[in-house]
């Protein structure tokens, strides 16, 4: 039986009635869609290649283990393949009112935890698949990952032929019990065997535990309550959604020219585009807080295409005061630095390992009180999500047409109205902005605040240039 981590079982003890926790890509293809059959049959010959496709979650009787994946002896494809088409004239407007409306419904518990639906009627001869994901299968790392298993590289490569399937019989509830407290042991085991593989290098054990000690400081100092903001607060079960896109060339230009990473060119980019949409609501943003949790990946190299979660995490304060954008982003370059060297991120992973330790009914008890506490005492240490996952940078295709763009959806939670993914496809950066319906409709004005914070960033990097060659006596 294969269990979940404590983190995948997480995103189901703390889904509820209005925080649902699935991630979704919305993929856009040139030329016409294909026949609903021929998306039945391309998914239908990739099943062998992702068998968590077929399985569904299962809990261990009492909580006394972690929910385990097990095959379903009812699967049907048919079910997970869904179809619709937009009304005339197919434009962006609709197609992120229908986005929204898709990620505001939650997955079916009973069944394997994923949708794809056949999206036509888009505008300008395109169609679209929107790929829809429970987090406690995949992470944005291993999303990607499967993206890349439902795609071809090659528009002409051949449909592999479906490869034979019956379900295997679910276990009982007993063995359930004996297989997950078997593996409870399993990881103690091999924590003693990490832990006596550092005593015999004490001071490079040490320096580990110095390390995680500094970052969960970090982390503690970083979780007190922030200056409200209408981007927090209670939300309700639906969504609005709106996306935007900048070329990686340009964010490439930025960073050469004001150094850092591309990773600080998109949360300084991020930041201006809150900046622009707290001044929209007429908010004080020059003096405003803007917390935000940022996924970090601890997938090793031998995890690749594991369909699981493999992250930890770091907080990190938007610096939306600052107005002018090259100074925003070198405060996001000195900062960043500071925050990767506070080990902030590997004390989370600690804290994830050492909790696949906890008991089980413990674990998932608490969660469950947690977030009931959470619906009366909204939480305001967080203030919202920005994801950034790296991409492929070739064209991807499905059944010979090519896709265009991948957009992708980051789900928001408690206390948490709007959240941002970004996601390099193809030589673009696409950044998908999520807002609850009811209190952040109006989450068009941070994507494309986003979008013109690196326009911005791209003009004086171009001016810096010229004026740096200008200068130069050769």
């Amino acid at each position: 039986m294969d269990r979940l981590s404590v983190l995948d079982a997480e995103f189901l003890h703390t889904e509820d009635e209005v925080s649902h926790l699935h991630i979704a890509g919305l993929a856009i293809f040139a030329g016409p869609p294909p026949a609903y059959e021929d998306l039945v049959g391309l998914l239908a010959s990739k099943m062998h290649l992702i068998p968590r496709y077929r399985q569904r979650v299962r809990a261990v009787p009492l909580d006394l283990g972690r929910p385990v994946w097990l095959d379903d002896p009812h699967f049907d494809l048919s079910y997970h393949v869904r179809r619709t088409a937009l009304p005339r004239p197919g434009d962006d407007g609709v197609l992120c009112d229908l986005m929204a409306r898709l990620m505001g419904l939650p997955l079916d518990r009973n069944r394997p935890l994923w949708e794809t639906w056949l999206v036509e009627g888009l505008s300008d001869d395109r169609w679209a698949l929107v790929l829809k994901v429970h987090h406690a299968m995949v992470d944005g790392v291993s999303g990607v990952a499967l993206l890349g298993v439902l795609l071809d590289v090659d528009p002409d490569a051949p449909l592999p032929d479906p490869q034979p399937w019956s379900p295997a019989p679910e276990p009982s509830g007993a063995a359930r019990v004996v297989d997950a407290w078997s593996g409870l042991a399993s990881d103690a085991a091999a924590l003693a065997d990490s832990l006596l593989g550092a005593l015999r290098d004490p001071l490079a054990a040490l320096g580990s535990v110095g390390r995680t000690g500094a970052g969960l400081l970090q982390l503690g100092r970083h979780l007190g309550t922030t200056p409200p903001l209408s981007i927090e607060g209670t939300i309700g079960p639906h969504r609005s959604w709106a996306h935007a896109s900048s070329s990686l060339a340009d964010v490439r230009t930025i960073r050469d020219a004001f150094g850092g990473t591309i990773n600080d060119v998109v949360l300084a980019a991020v930041a201006g585009g809150y900046r622009a949409l707290l001044l929209e609501r007429q908010e004080d943003a020059d003096h405003a807080v803007v917390r935000t949790l940022v996924p970090v990946s601890v997938r090793s190299d031998t995890a690749q295409g594991v369909l699981d979660n493999r992250v930890s995490a770091m907080l990190y304060e938007l610096p939306v005061g600052v107005e002018d954008p090259v100074e925003r982003l070198a405060l996001v370059h000195e900062q960043m630095d500071r925050l990767k060297a506070s080990s902030m991120a590997e004390a989370g992973e600690v804290v994830t390992t050492l909790g696949n330790l906890a008991p089980p009914m413990l674990v998932g008890s608490l969660s469950r009180v947690a977030v009931r506490l959470m619906h009366r005492l909204p939480q305001r240490s967080v203030n919202t999500v920005t994801t950034n996952v790296p991409g492929p940078q070739l064209p991807l295709h499905c059944l010979g047409r090519e896709m265009l763009e991948y957009l992708p959806f980051v789900p928001i939670g408690f206390g948490v109205r709007v959240g941002t993914a970004i996601l390099s496809y193809n030589g673009r950066l696409a950044f998908g902005v999520t807002g609850d319906l009811d209190t952040a409709p109006d989450v068009a004005v941070l994507a494309d605040g986003i979008v013109a914070s690196v326009d911005a960033l791209r003009s004086r990097a171009l001016a810096s240039m010229r004026a740096a060659t200008a200068g130069d006596p050769s």
